[in-house]
């Protein structure tokens, strides 16, 4: 991958493993400084021109056709952000698409978020994936399949995932609830799940995952967890006051 504008990473240089993203050193501080200067948008794709390149494929649902992947390879050529590399196989993956696969390689966890009663130019589903700077490649997938991607400080996307996700007055922990009953009566409900994962090149492996369910019913917000005595069952968790759910994501990141 190359970016002419930042010294982006480049796949077709030598040293990394198969499928390995090459970084020229200074990329990862020099991005680093820009998003400690605002956030880094990396435009917006979709999921057949991010599976041509390998990026975030594993946290997707579903693989394009040939013909799509066909179409999208074209499209990225056309925009000269992917050109034949020097040898072989190979590719570049250039301009901001290319430093989006470059810190997707990098990390080693992803917090997946899905909510159900969104309206009109919302996302549905949002992916973190922190890195060690404490900053965040972010993941905003909307219900056309646009996926626009961002590097941001750790703290401002928690922020901003957890206003997106069900607020309201804490539901009273105390009284047994029934979750499934809590869920189909919700107002507006997340899915939550943090995983760990290892890659070789860029194929992900996925490791121990965490969940975490947020549902807004009767305007109240309920925090359901699996029982750590029964994982197939929900329990009711405490969502910790007005930070207390930014306080619980990023202990799951944290984890």
């Amino acid at each position: 991958m190359s970016d002419d504008r930042r010294g982006a990473p480049s796949a077709s240089q030598p040293g990394p493993g198969p499928g390995e993203a090459s970084v020229p050193q200074g990329l990862v501080s020099a991005v680093v400084h820009l998003v400690d200067t605002g956030p880094v948008l990396l435009g917006a794709y979709t999921i057949a021109e991010l599976t041509a390149v390998d990026a975030i494929v594993d946290f997707l649902e579903a693989r394009p056709s040939d013909d799509e992947l066909t179409e999208a390879v074209r499209s990225l050529a056309a925009r000269q952000l992917l050109l034949a590399g020097s040898a072989g196989e190979e590719v570049q993956v250039r301009g901001d698409l290319g430093i989006a696969v470059a810190f997707q390689q990098r990390a080693r966890k992803v917090l997946d978020a899905r909510t159900t009663g969104t309206g009109p130019g919302e996302p549905w589903r949002v992916l973190l994936l922190p890195q060690p700077e404490r900053i965040c490649l972010v993941v905003r997938i909307d219900a056309l399949g646009v996926h626009q991607l961002g590097l941001y400080k750790l703290d401002e996307a928690l922020r901003t995932l957890t206003e997106w996700l069900p607020r309201g007055p804490s539901a009273d922990t105390d009284r047994p609830v029934d979750p499934d009953a809590v869920l189909a009566g919700a107002e507006r409900s997340s899915l939550v799940t943090v995983t760990q994962y290892t890659a070789q090149g860029s194929a992900e492996t996925a490791g121990t995952s965490v969940d975490l369910i947020l549902a807004r019913t009767e305007g109240r917000l309920h925090v359901l967890a699996r029982d750590p005595h029964d994982p197939d069952r929900l329990a009711p968790a405490p969502a910790g006051g007005r930070d207390g759910v930014r306080d619980r994501l990023e202990d799951l990141l944290a984890a």
